[in-house]
């Protein structure tokens, strides 16, 4: 765990790093590379003394992340005049919503995939649309494709047959067999516009998608990058009001409990500002525990800890004789 420790060290504290040592840098860097902050980490590091090898990783480091913020946006808005002739709302999700709006939460920030939300009776035309526009599927397993159709919170995935840029169209925030029921209506109803034809969340909904995310619909796999992602948007948005407005949300989304433990979390790792009415849980230390479980080659340690929490995320998803079948099914299944 000491790299992840010097990694998260690192981006709370960027003067920690005057007192490493060679195999102290590698050990930052690999850890960095491997939870896709090696971006963020140059951005906090940036105008700071470094050894000239490390200044040439980070130089890339912010290129390779200024290339992806571009090719993102783009993306969003390839998917825009797609979608502008059917006159409904999209919603930008994740980074690519970060970028679009200039939050400090995309700065460096890694961003893959596009993800959007749309209405959910608007679903099926949002598809023809995007297919027409050169997306096209990448589940082409029967099995697979009625599951994410039936049960899934979003479309079977779509990929652009030229640009070769997933995008994910989600019509609410977690899956309708996840114990937890976002209400999707209100997060569309209180989207900001952004003036383009394209929206974001609204500030607390934004932070309330990002511990769905990582809490309720995941094994935490990549959770440094979205707690990171929670403390700087929380420092951003954190005005007269915001802690009320967040539990309101939180409740009203049914993901007190997650958005609590991200805040917690937070604060432990990045020493986020935070009300003292937020401070108390339990379990944490765990959670801590999967969270750091890295090596200095970069490779997941604490294997039954993963395992748990791997279980776990299914758990969350679905009911036990849905998710027995489920797994049954796949682990049955003929390859093609």
């Amino acid at each position: 765990m000491r790299a992840t420790r010097l990694l998260v060290t690192a981006l709370r504290e960027p003067e920690s790093v005057a007192t490493l040592d060679d195999a102290g840098w590698t050990e930052l860097l690999t850890a960095a590379r491997a939870e896709r902050l090696l971006g963020t980490l140059a951005h906090r590091l940036d105008h700071r003394a470094v050894p000239p090898s490390v200044a040439r990783i980070l130089a890339d480091a912010r290129e390779g992340a200024a290339e992806e913020r571009r090719a993102a946006l783009w993306e969003a808005e390839m998917a825009r005049r797609a979608l502008a002739p059917l006159g409904i709302p999209v919603v930008l999700l994740k980074g690519t919503a970060f970028a679009a709006a200039g939050l400090d939460a995309g700065q460096g920030r890694s961003i893959g995939d596009l993800d959007i939300l749309v209405p959910r009776d608007a679903l099926d035309a949002a598809e023809v649309a995007l297919r027409a526009a050169g997306w096209e599927p990448i589940k082409e397993d029967a099995y697979d494709d009625a599951y994410y159709r039936r049960w899934m919170h979003e479309l079977p995935p779509l990929i652009h047959r030229e640009r070769d840029r997933m995008i994910d169209v989600h019509h609410t925030i977690l899956p309708p067999t996840a114990r937890p029921k976002p209400d999707a209506a209100a997060l569309l109803a209180d989207a900001v516009p952004l003036g383009n034809g394209l929206s974001i969340l609204s500030d607390e909904d934004i932070i309330v998608h990002a511990a769905a995310h990582l809490f309720a619909d995941g094994d935490l796999s990549g959770g440094l990058r979205n707690l990171w992602d929670i403390d700087r948007l929380i420092r951003e948005f954190d005005r007269e009001g915001f802690w009320e407005r967040l539990r309101e949300r939180a409740q009203r989304h049914d993901l007190l409990s997650a958005v609590s433990r991200a805040v917690r979390l937070t604060r432990d790792l990045y020493g986020t500002p935070v009300p003292d009415d937020w401070r108390h849980g339990l379990a944490d230390r765990l959670y801590i525990r999967r969270l750091l479980a890295r090596d200095g080659w970069g490779r997941q340690g604490s294997p039954l800890t993963r395992l748990a929490f791997y279980i776990r995320s299914h758990w969350m998803r679905m009911p036990p004789a849905m998710l027995a079948q489920h797994l049954w099914t796949k682990a049955t299944k003929k390859p093609a």
